[in-house]
């Protein structure tokens, strides 16, 4: 009999067999949304709020590093909470924390009130970003964790691209409105994360129902896979989210000449292409590696940022950071992926430690990039960050090839004996 071939080379056994993203992740997909919609609506009108009591660029700077600050002293506590009560519960009060500390920093009546309200934001924060990750990666399957991750980081990129927009429209309404609406977008995550999402359950591997031993952290931490993890995220929180974000804005003024309004359209534009970039790199981090895909995307990731002061106009630094996207695409996928193939049921401190080096990078990059750029070179503070990330895929190097191991099948349930054989 012929062989019928299927597209791709795929077999309908095959298909069936293969596992699919489950409720909880299309589930946190759509409150990465909600968060970072109103989120994106309060950052461009957040500086211009804090002006508004009198104080000066060193108090607005400090009102942006409390929330960083606060969400990196919190992380450690967090995965021990995980651990107690379970990720949709600290999910949950994370969420709730954001909420109504955003909507009080709406009437706060001086500046070391809204101080002290930005950080207690940054702590709920924490409890939420190390809570939906666990959950991610402990709800998800070795062969599509990179896809989950992908969908998630999804919610977010759409959420940060719609809400600016909202936010400058709320801001013709009152500078005050833009917290109120963040209040409420995170009020309907929390309720959709208490509703939507399972309760926690740990299976054992051999699927007995059996609660699964936690794996003990000292030997997560010395998994080459959770160190590459961490030290990528440091250079992405350092160069993505402390370089980028904090001179690419004042490089297009001061260098280039141009009006501010071009940072955000260029910036606009890369999150599209990384937006475009997150399904072809998830499934790349599945079905290729993880190892490839930190070691090649990170290198790309280097040589891009440290051209980037060097673009002689607007069009070509857009180009610049479309390509740095699109690398940043495989950046956020791999990592986390590789830190639930190395955490296993390790609970939520792995997860935590992770999320630590992002917001330590973010916390330290900026200040080192802007003291470089002061006392030496734009160019020498954008290579500061291209080293880390040859120096992410350099320790790479060390990760073990392959995909990982996929669980055993459970054994098909034994068939009821036929009442006429007796």
């Amino acid at each position: 009999m012929r062989r019928i071939r299927f597209p791709f080379g795929s077999t309908p056994s095959r298909t069936a067999n293969e596992p699919r993203l489950g409720r909880d992740v299309y589930v946190l997909g759509v409150i990465a949304f909600f968060v970072m919609v109103g989120f994106g609506v309060v950052v461009p009108v957040l500086p211009v709020y804090v002006k508004s009591f009198g104080v000066g660029n060193l108090e607005i700077g400090a009102v942006v590093s409390a929330f960083a600050l606060m969400r990196f002293v919190a992380s450690p506590v967090c995965g021990k909470l995980i651990d107690w009560a379970g990720e949709r519960t600290i999910l949950a009060v994370g969420i709730g924390i954001v909420a109504v500390s955003s909507g009080l920093v709406g009437i706060a009546g001086s500046y070391p009130q809204l101080l002290l309200l930005r950080g207690a934001g940054g702590i709920g924060s924490a409890m939420f970003t190390v809570a939906a990750m666990t959950l991610l990666l402990r709800t998800t399957a070795p062969g599509i964790r990179g896809r989950a991750v992908g969908f998630y980081q999804g919610g977010f990129l759409i959420g940060g691209m719609a809400g600016p927009a909202l936010g400058g429209l709320l801001a013709t309404i009152s500078l005050t409105a833009p917290f109120f609406f963040y209040a409420g977008t995170l009020a309907v995550a929390g309720v959709i994360g208490l509703v939507l999402l399972q309760p926690a359950t740990r299976v054992a591997a051999g699927g007995t129902g059996a609660a699964a031993p936690l794996l003990p952290l000292r030997t997560v931490l010395r998994d080459p896979r959770f160190r590459a993890a961490c030290l990528a995220n440091f250079s992405q929180g350092w160069s993505s989210f402390g370089v980028r974000g904090a001179l690419v804005p004042v490089l297009v003024v001061e260098v280039l000449k141009g009006p501010s309004a071009w940072t955000g359209i260029a910036f606009a534009i890369a999150a599209v292409a990384q937006t475009l970039a997150l399904a072809p790199a998830s499934r790349f981090v599945d079905t290729v590696g993880r190892k490839p895909a930190i070691i090649g995307a990170f290198l790309v990731a280097a040589v891009t940022i440290t051209a980037i002061p060097f673009a002689p106009n607007i069009v070509l630094l857009t180009v610049l950071l479309c390509v740095y996207g699109v690398a940043a695409a495989f950046m956020g996928t791999a990592p986390a992926a590789s830190v639930g193939d190395a955490a296993g049921s390790a609970g939520g401190r792995p997860v935590a430690i992770f999320s630590m080096f992002s917001d330590f990078g973010a916390i330290v990059g900026p200040l080192v990039a802007g003291l470089l750029a002061d006392t030496v070179s734009y160019p020498a503070a954008f290579l500061l960050g291209g080293l880390l990330f040859v120096a992410t895929s350099l320790y790479a190097l060390r990760m073990p090839g392959g995909l990982p191991a996929q669980p055993a099948p459970e054994p098909p349930a034994p068939a009821a004996a036929d009442p006429l054989d007796r």
